[in-house]
């Protein structure tokens, strides 16, 4: 049995090397969807935004403009090369109302009520309690406030996803997941029912069936390196790993694919 520290390391390791393709042109459906659900809070200048696994900042940064100098944004994370490139952004952009800190977003030990607005885009379904996450984000929420948690929905990057899979089973069967973190709560009902459960009232969950477009099939391959896929990747040797980069790209030039379906779930709680 993983420890859940062990989890939390693995996880960190994965995205900390998926950072040198973290924020390509090919992956810029992270500030899009980190872009939308910050729209759907409708926030107010001199907010006080927490965004758990924040990333790079695609949703802390458009938070950040829309509270304005008298609000404040603390991004939370464990991939430290995320949030190094994440201060760089925030920097760039002159932000001075945010702040990016590593830490474990289920034992940050930040006062009750003490957040107009908490978000987490893609990463509530990391936790193997998401209950008891939801349950100690939902503490931090002042009266009046939202939570909001971002999730993938039953389609997510297909057919390319699905053929990734098919790839990997042929070279590794034993890396082949039976289920990935978000099929728990892939669609409205199961994504209500948590945040019920984690004590969260007024949840409305909005789903979004949109595409992604490929400008070349070698984007779908900097998405595998940038995102999630690049802790299967790293087991591979160099041989495999360019058998699954050669097949991939074949059958997105062979069936003409240009753009990827993916399903979004927003699910909004108001305390």
């Amino acid at each position: 049995m993983i420890s859940k520290e062990e989890t939390i390391a693995k996880i960190g390791t994965i995205f900390n090397a998926a950072s040198d393709r973290f924020d390509a042109p090919a992956l810029s459906f992270w500030s899009r969807f980190g872009q939308q659900t910050i729209d759907r809070l409708s926030l107010s200048s001199g907010d006080r935004i927490l965004d758990v696994c924040c990333g790079t900042g695609a949703s802390a940064i458009p938070a950040a403009i829309s509270v304005g100098s008298t609000g404040q944004v603390l991004g939370i994370d464990i991939a430290e090369s995320l949030l190094k490139l994440a201060r760089n952004k925030s920097q760039q952009q002159g932000l001075e109302n945010i702040e990016f800190r590593y830490g474990d977003f289920e034992n940050l030990g930040l006062p009750s009520e003490s957040f107009d607005a908490i978000v987490c885009v893609f990463g509530i379904f990391f936790v193997p309690d998401m209950v008891a996450a939801v349950r100690e984000l939902w503490r931090m929420v002042s009266p009046g406030g939202k939570l909001a948690i971002t999730s993938w929905g039953e389609k997510v990057f297909e057919p390319a996803n699905k053929m990734f899979w098919e790839a990997i089973e042929i070279e590794r069967p034993d890396l082949i997941k039976k289920f990935t973190p978000w099929d728990r709560i892939s669609d409205r009902t199961s994504l209500k029912a948590l945040l019920e459960a984690g004590g969260a009232t007024q949840v409305e969950v909005f789903a979004d069936a949109v595409t992604h477009e490929l400008i070349s099939p070698e984007d779908w391959w900097t998405m595998v390196l940038g995102g999630g896929f690049r802790g299967t990747i790293d087991q591979l040797n160099s041989a495999a790993r360019e058998r699954v980069r050669q097949g991939n790209l074949e059958f997105l030039r062979t069936n003409e694919v240009h753009k990827l379906e993916v399903d979004v779930l927003y699910a909004i709680a108001q305390k």
